[in-house]
């Protein structure tokens, strides 16, 4: 039974006559000059047997039927008084004065002789074939042609006074033609089903796309929603984290006994984990803005995996777990040197995390002009129902807790959109208490490495005397970063907007610019840079900011500016200042000639 609601059955129903009808439109204006040829024949084999005026006469009657019906039936869909329900009514007499000026030319059938009344016959027998197909089986239209036509021909055979005499033949033929009419019929009603049940397939696929595509929009206005909560999050949670951040650091500067030095210590460790997922949070943003590139060059694989087995082995050490390196010292491969460590990182990380005993092997294999490199467990393993899950977002096994230590589940989404972005593959063999098995598929090179120019290297500058102008809305950060730059010899000036920025720029020329991205009143740390840069072409600038939305990165990627996420730790905020400023060609700023 149809558990649709009464409405939109009867709106099924009308797209259903508009659909039919429009069929019944194209077939009856195609098959126009076919009919009236086969027209013509028929006239052709009674003009020898009849008067001229008479089958003229025929002729020009079925020749204007076809004419106006191909004219109505070209206008009707043109005319909006009309709906489709009426349209199928005018549809369907059309038909019937159709069938009935075909079965007029049954007069001609006595009067013809035995070969001409076969074809006559099977001319009319052809068209009520055809019509099966043009009329789509619908059978309104369709008895309106078979009745008029075929009723009076089987009567013409089975008891037309005109011929010489009606024998079983006569007799046996007009059966057959009423069974022909029988089982035109019945495959009429089978095609007539077929299309039913077609438009209601397509009716149906047409309310899953519907519905489809309302759920990708509501897809993607949640994931856009998502992505605009956790900048904002982000944001309003950097801020006061950075502040602190550098107080700590200018505290950590300061002479200290060793009771207050470990308290520091530890308020820089829980503010570096918290720092750490933050930075997650803010690669997934990275990634989806589309502003990490990949950089292919060649180079020797093994004093990459011996560094991170070094750097990851305490972590190992710690749990009482092995961490073995099996790479063979020509393995070369051609890829990103800084995304492929970023994966083997999340991949070691997580390994050493979700093992509790035996250990971790990293290993790398030819085969076949690539490097199978892989990253091996003794752990827990992953259930085969939950080994694509584990690439998504936030998603973690055995930590319904959401236990901190355990980080937040964003590792395997960032080596998953790391894969795709490197175009490489990651292939995955786990299973419960076995171990799991990261293997990735690197594009193998030749032993000679990229060659690279070398510089003459340049002295890092010292801080002492650095001339700082910071440029930031909230007074605790443009405090913080006064207290943490001059514990570090810097001469700090602080502004709170363009304009005080522009105004201390022009009592003195800074060494170089400290701008928070987001300032008040909608304006923005790109303009701020910009603005002084027309003072002091070339200032070397930093923006340094707590909003992560893939917009703002883009904006930060295509001003060519580099931009540092709060929190900042103190040694990253001292070597980009450092780096910023060997950047700057030799021979100083000055200010801009008018």
């Amino acid at each position: 039974m149809d558990a649709s609601p009464p409405r939109t059955r009867a709106l099924d129903a009308r797209n259903f006559e508009a659909e039919l009808f429009a069929l019944l439109a194209r077939q009856g204006r195609r098959v126009s000059v076919p009919v009236f040829l086969a027209d013509l024949v028929i006239a052709g084999l009674a003009v020898t047997q009849l008067p001229a005026w008479i089958v003229g006469a025929w002729l020009v009657l079925v020749s204007a039927f076809l004419v106006v019906r191909w004219r109505v039936m070209g206008s009707l869909p043109n005319v909006a008084s009309l709906s489709d329900h009426a349209r199928l009514q005018i549809t369907v007499i059309l038909g019937l004065v159709n069938g009935a000026a075909h079965g007029l030319s049954l007069g001609f059938f006595p009067f013809l002789p035995e070969f001409g009344r076969v074809i006559h016959s099977l001319i009319l027998l052809g068209l009520c074939a055809g019509s099966v197909a043009t009329t789509v089986g619908y059978r309104p239209i369709l008895l309106g042609y078979l009745i008029p036509t075929l009723g009076p021909l089987a009567v013409m055979w089975g008891l037309s006074p005109g011929l010489a005499g009606v024998g079983w033949i006569e007799r046996f033929t007009a059966v057959l033609i009423l069974l022909f009419g029988a089982l035109l019929a019945a495959v009429a009603m089978d095609s007539f089903r077929l299309f039913r049940e077609s438009f209601a397939i397509r009716l149906q696929q047409s309310e899953l796309n519907s519905q489809l595509r309302t759920a990708l929009s509501t897809a993607e206005a949640a994931n856009a929603a998502k992505t605009r909560f956790l900048a904002s999050a982000s944001h309003d949670l950097r801020q006061p984290i950075h502040a602190l951040t550098i107080l700590a650091g200018a505290l950590a500067l300061r002479p200290l006994d060793d009771r207050s030095r470990a308290i520091v210590s530890d308020i820089n460790d829980a503010l570096g984990n918290l720092t750490s997922e933050l930075d997650a949070l803010l690669d997934i943003s990275k990634l989806d803005a589309g502003i990490v590139k990949s950089n292919n060059a060649r180079f020797a694989l093994r004093p990459l995996l011996v560094r991170l087995r070094a750097l990851f082995a305490p972590n190992a050490t710690e749990k009482g777990l092995t961490l073995d390196l099996d790479c063979p010292p020509d393995a070369c491969v051609e890829t990103d040197t800084i995304l492929l460590e970023r994966i083997l990182r999340n991949l070691l990380e997580n390994a050493i995390k979700y093992t509790e005993e035996g250990g971790v092997a990293i290993e790398a294999d030819p085969h076949e002009g690539a490097w199978y490199l892989t990253v091996a467990d003794t752990g827990r393993g992953i259930p085969p129902a939950e080994q694509e899950r584990v690439f998504e977002e936030f998603y973690q096994l055995d930590n319904p807790e959401r236990n901190r230590k355990k980080g937040l589940g964003l590792g395997l989404a960032i080596v998953r959109r790391l894969v795709d972005l490197m175009q490489l593959r990651l292939d995955l063999v786990s299973a419960p208490d076995r171990g799991s098995r990261f293997t990735l598929i690197l594009p193998a090179a030749e032993a000679g490495l990229d060659k690279i120019a070398a510089e003459a290297p340049r002295v890092p500058p010292a801080l002492e005397e650095l001339r700082v102008l910071v440029v930031d809305d909230e007074s605790l950060v443009r405090d913080g970063m006064r207290t943490l730059l001059e514990e570090l010899g810097c001469r700090v000036t602080l502004a709170d907007g363009t304009a005080q920025a522009l105004a201390a720029a022009k009592i003195e020329m800074p060494d170089i610019l400290l701008a928070d991205l987001r300032l008040r009143d909608g304006a923005h740390g790109i303009a701020t840079v910009q603005a002084i840069r027309d003072i002091y072409p070339g200032l070397p600038a930093l923006l340094i900011s707590g909003d992560t939305a893939p917009a703002r990165l883009r904006e930060a990627h295509d001003a060519k500016l580099k931009l540092l996420h709060k929190p900042v730790p103190v040694k990253v905020l001292e070597q980009e200042i450092v780096n910023a400023v060997l950047a700057q060609p030799e021979g100083g700023l000055g200010p801009a000639v008018a």
